[in-house]
């Protein structure tokens, strides 16, 4: 056992104990970012604020809140919204910070794909953001049950639906997802539980592992240029420090981080306060009825591309089914991010986009393309809507299969 001393102070006694000093060394002073980043790298900063405001909020609802179908909607409506004091403020809260995270996700996403942040030893940093990534959605999906308005419950409807494509299991993986025949209170129960309890848990654990795995591979920058970081930091605590190309994660970097979360707080109260609607869909303020099936059924924003890519095959080819054409083109969707690591054949080179000469029209009709199926998952799938929506699709799906080829014949070049 290490001797104890007497204490200077609170500090060091939990040094003492707790080895604090040490632990603040490696994961905070010591801990060492680039100088050459903007504000884009301050969105891991953000998440984890707007992680913290669904934690806080979701616990004030979940004083009100009555995991029954008989009560679900009358606590969240009248109760939480007109009877309990400032309780509309933590539902738009809880409510405004879930879209907003979607937001966040998808600029940091993009970002790291931008900057080729994927590849070259940060593969584990990609993989572990997109599982947060699918923890999040599943997340947002139970909680849009927990009012159980019309949507929330047709929604589930077609969500767990969804399973029953899966080949001889899927009616039985059914029933046991929605706990009954039909989407009923138990299906609730069970996506309250997965919602207060379990997913949480998830995430949390997942953001450590997330931040564990940045501290090998360490920060990407704006150039992907490849830093020595003991020299760089030995720059700077040799007084060096405009020689150095990094700098201390605190309180460097997280001064800086701090400045985008007040911006980014302040643009997110004025939509708590003022454009309390962005969050809510018109549709889930009237209670849930299995026999009033609504005219248009479309899950949140952040879904709808996942959403189109899904019912974009809406006729038969080959004689497959429309229905199993667009069940696989929606699960390739959804798992095709996290093996984009592996998609791109050049991994060695890591330069941003803008300094890749066929990666960057990719990667911009990638972008252009989610955006026309965001658009257009909301609007009825009729007319011209449903071949928009298909055209979107393939050439989403289009996009991931030939990333390999056009990866590799970039590759070739910067050989020669």
């Amino acid at each position: 056992m290490a001797e104890i001393r007497k204490s200077e102070g609170l500090i060091d006694w939990l040094d003492q104990r707790l080895a604090v000093k040490a632990f603040m060394r490696v994961m905070m002073t010591e801990y060492w970012i680039p100088k050459n980043i903007n504000f884009l790298w301050a969105m891991g900063v953000v998440l984890v604020v707007l992680f913290g405001v669904l934690l806080v909020t979701g616990l004030l609802l979940l004083m009100y809140y009555k995991p029954d179908i008989n009560l679900a909607f009358d606590s969240v409506n009248y109760t939480i919204m007109q009877e309990v004091e400032y309780g509309w403020l933590w539902r738009h809260m809880h409510g405004v910070a879930a879209s907003a995270t979607f937001l966040i996700i998808y600029i940091h996403l993009f970002t790291g794909i931008y900057y080729g942040s994927y590849k070259k030893g940060r593969e584990m940093i990609w993989i572990t953001g997109m599982v947060l990534f699918i923890a999040f959605s599943a997340e947002a999906f139970s909680g849009y049950m927990l009012p159980w308005g019309q949507m929330s419950y047709w929604a589930a409807q077609v969500i767990t639906n969804l399973f029953s494509g899966i080949p001889v299991i899927g009616d039985d993986v059914v029933i046991w997802i929605r706990g009954d025949y039909v989407v009923a209170d138990a299906t609730l129960t069970r996506f309250f539980m997965l919602h207060v309890v379990l997913l949480p848990l998830v995430i949390i654990v997942v953001i450590a592992v997330h931040f564990y795995s940045l501290r090998f591979p360490h920060v990407n920058n704006q150039e992907s240029e490849v830093l020595n970081f003991d020299m760089e930091s030995k720059k700077f605590l040799e007084g060096r420090k405009k020689e150095s190309k990094v700098v201390p994660f605190w309180p460097v970097f997280l001064s800086k981080d701090f400045f985008v979360v007040g911006f980014f707080m302040t643009v997110f109260f004025a939509l708590v306060c003022y454009q309390f609607d962005f969050a809510m869909d018109p549709i889930n303020f009237e209670p849930a009825n299995s026999m009033k099936t609504p005219a248009h059924i479309y899950p949140e924003w952040y879904f709808l591309w996942n959403y189109e890519v899904l019912r974009g095959f809406f006729f038969d080819i080959g004689g497959m089914a429309a229905m199993d054409i667009g069940l696989i083109a929606f699960v390739i969707a959804n798992i095709v991010f996290m093996v984009l690591p592996f998609l791109d054949r050049n991994p060695m080179n890591t330069a941003p986009a803008h300094k890749r000469p066929v990666f960057k029209y990719w990667f911009w009709l990638l972008v252009c393309d989610m955006i026309v199926l965001t658009v257009y998952g909301k609007l009825p799938p009729t007319g011209v809507n449903a071949w928009v929506g298909f055209v979107a699709a393939v050439v989403f799906l289009g996009l991931f299969i030939a990333l390999p080829f056009i990866t590799k014949h970039e590759a070739k070049g910067d050989a020669q």
